[in-house]
């Protein structure tokens, strides 16, 4: 089955307007959905309209070579020790979102929980395509475009 075909997965971690959209289009998009919290004092309002699955942390996330992840708050205090359990694991596609005229703090805090430099590289950022996205819904309309086009082994963009 080509990867085009396969079973699309797509696991948002953290709560924020950007995992909302990204749930929300996704599954419109045919991608199996699930958004991982583990602070569960930050779900208020859930259950969401969209989304098949809120779980309170990976293993119940059930990565695998089909799941792409987007980590949609950089400003989280446990995004290293999150990032090392995901890059563990067998994921088709691994991401954070953020300012691209910034390192990434995930950068540092993944170093200092001794992760090497090689699995650092595989977390991308910045993601998406660049379309000047400011709100949650265009930062998830431009994450989604992307993984689209990654899937299909696309470079996005203009270039056909």
């Amino acid at each position: 089955m080509s990867d085009a075909l396969s079973p699309r997965r797509l696991v948002a971690v953290f709560e924020s307007p950007v995992a909302e959209a990204l749930l929300r289009f996704g599954s419109e998009l045919g991608f199996q959905t699930v958004l991982v919290e583990p602070d569960p004092t930050r779900l208020g309002g859930t259950p969401r309209p969209h989304g098949d699955t809120f779980v309170g942390d990976l293993a119940a996330a059930e990565l695998d070579e089909h799941t792409d992840v987007v980590l949609t708050d950089h400003h989280r205090d446990e995004i290293g020790t999150v990032l090392r359990e995901v890059l563990a694991r067998p994921t088709r596609w691994i991401g954070i979102v953020g300012n691209p005229r910034h390192e990434g703090p995930h950068v540092a805090a993944l170093r200092e929980l001794g992760v090497p430099d090689e699995e650092i590289a595989r977390v991308h950022r910045p993601i998406g395509l660049n379309i000047g996205s400011r709100t949650g819904p265009e930062i998830a309309v431009a994450v989604l475009a992307g993984l689209i086009a990654d899937r299909n082994q696309r470079p996005g963009g203009f270039e056909f």
